[in-house]
């Protein structure tokens, strides 16, 4: 077994470069560049790998997310992050199931690279200001005031129940059963009246809404049309999604989404479903996260 400190910490530092980047493509490019730098440092020199691999880490998001800004503004249709299958194990942390979620990661879309970075840093992984600080380029004060800022930003726009993974096991178990069965009753049974449901596409398939869809009966409706207008006969299987339950959709046994929902109150109260078929490549295999 490798004790090449890279390796070790593969798992985290992949965490560390999804949760900022929101792509495990990207992600992926990030660690292969961090490698790289990382082979020609003098490592007896280091004291700290960890914390030196998370800094080189940062660093290397922190480029990709400002050129994955401009390509965003292009994108066809509303952008989500990548789906990834995670283990159920990752469920029973809560804060990195929660900062994995489709709906944290969206709300982290609006942060500027700094912030996003200062606050993931800080609040998912507990590093310490002065080691931040090093890695966006900031003095440790300005650092704690942007940690506050977003910590703010981020507590205005994210979902605020607390569930049980258990309690959200059953509720997307029953909109499954219902969405597999066509029992339309079913369906608005298990989504809040409000529901919002995002569809990324990316241009590439058709029948993906390019907007959201606000109610469950506008949602209902939505998924009826489609069904009828193409003529095919979906299957979603329960999986574990970006930290929670969430489902595959199949056609013929072909791949065609991935499913994540934000559940409150016993009910679903936001849907992504990520079409786009660049984004469901990883969807095979679960994807190793820690922290």
């Amino acid at each position: 077994m490798s004790t090449d400190p890279f390796v070790v910490h593969r798992g985290l530092l992949f965490t560390v470069a999804y949760e900022l980047l929101g792509s495990a493509a990207d992600a992926e490019d990030v660690l292969q560049e961090s490698w790289l730098r990382w082979s020609q440092v003098d490592q007896s020199q280091v004291r700290e790998p960890r914390a030196y691999l998370v800094r080189i880490v940062t660093r290397q998001a922190l480029n990709q997310l400002r050129t994955a800004s401009r390509r965003r503004e292009e994108y066809v249709g509303e952008w989500l992050p990548e789906p990834l299958i995670t283990s159920p194990d990752v469920a029973e942390d809560v804060e990195l199931a929660e900062s994995l979620s489709m709906a944290m990661l969206t709300v982290l879309e609006t942060l500027g690279p700094t912030e996003r970075a200062v606050f993931v840093l800080r609040e998912v992984f507990d590093v310490p200001y002065d080691e931040i600080a090093e890695a966006v380029g900031k003095t440790p004060a300005a650092v704690r005031q942007i940690a506050h800022r977003a910590k703010e930003h981020v507590a205005a726009r994210r979902p605020r129940v607390e569930v049980d993974p258990a309690e959200q096991e059953q509720v997307v178990e029953r909109f499954l059963a219902a969405f597999n069965t066509g029992d339309l009753q079913g369906l608005m049974d298990a989504l809040a009246p409000d529901v919002v449901a995002v569809a990324d596409g990316g241009g590439k398939v058709r029948g993906a809404a390019r907007r959201p869809i606000v109610g469950a009966a506008k949602l209902v409706a939505y998924v009826r049309g489609g069904l009828a207008k193409f003529g095919v006969t979906p299957v979603a299987t329960p999986a574990w999604v970006n930290g929670g339950p969430g489902a595959r959709v199949e056609v013929d046994g072909t791949l065609v989404a991935a499913l994540s929902f934000t559940i409150e109150h016993g009910r679903i109260t936001q849907i992504f479903s990520v079409a786009n078929p660049e984004k469901l490549e990883r969807l095979d295999a679960e994807s190793a996260i820690t922290r």
